[in-house]
């Protein structure tokens, strides 16, 4: 049976990634298109993220402009925004909608701060996650003898180097986000 690492690789890589999708609908003073990723619009009784159903830009730092390509849906995302937990109140003008995002202040930064170190540590627990079942899947091979002590060893080492690798990847992401949220 050969050693493969490199699925168990993938799957951290994947950890990671997740993490960094989620980092990036957390706000940080300036207006990204991002934060909206995971709100849905009712799309003819379908809910259908707001991406799909208008044009969002930014226009200033600290604006954000929907245009739906229907005008009837404005208020369904005008609905779907308040339902958000953006904390932004949109403005319908009957066009299109502007979503003008306070400054962030101290106290908000430093709970946001909390959350992305939260989200890190769980990051961080689902690598070394991997890391055990990759470990016992190995070990269980050993036993049934379709591979070697050495070659259980070798991954080893292998598999923990690749931990090591992400959850340092995991730190720099952690403390780029940190250091953005902070930025006044």
């Amino acid at each position: 049976m050969e050693v493969n690492v490199k699925e168990f690789q993938e799957k951290m890589e994947k950890t990671i990634s997740v993490l960094q999708g989620e980092y990036a609908t957390i706000r940080a003073g300036r207006a990204n298109p991002h934060v909206l990723d995971k709100i849905k619009v009712n799309y003819y009784g379908t809910p259908t993220p707001i991406q799909q159903v208008g044009n969002i830009s930014v226009p200033e730092a600290r604006v954000m402009v929907i245009q739906p390509w229907e005008k009837g849906l404005l208020k369904e995302i005008e609905k779907a925004v308040n339902m958000s937990d953006l904390g932004i109140h949109p403005t319908n003008d009957g066009n299109v909608i502007r979503l003008v995002f306070p400054e962030l202040t101290e106290e908000r930064r430093k709970e946001l701060v909390k959350d992305i170190k939260k989200k890190g540590e769980a990051a961080k627990v689902a690598v070394r996650n991997i890391r055990r079942d990759a470990i016992d899947h190995m070990k269980k091979s050993e036993k049934a003898g379709e591979i070697s002590e050495d070659a259980l060893a070798d991954f080893e080492d292998k598999i923990q180097k690749a931990t090591d690798k992400s959850i340092k990847k995991i730190d720099e992401n952690i403390e780029n986000k940190s250091k953005e949220i902070l930025t006044v």
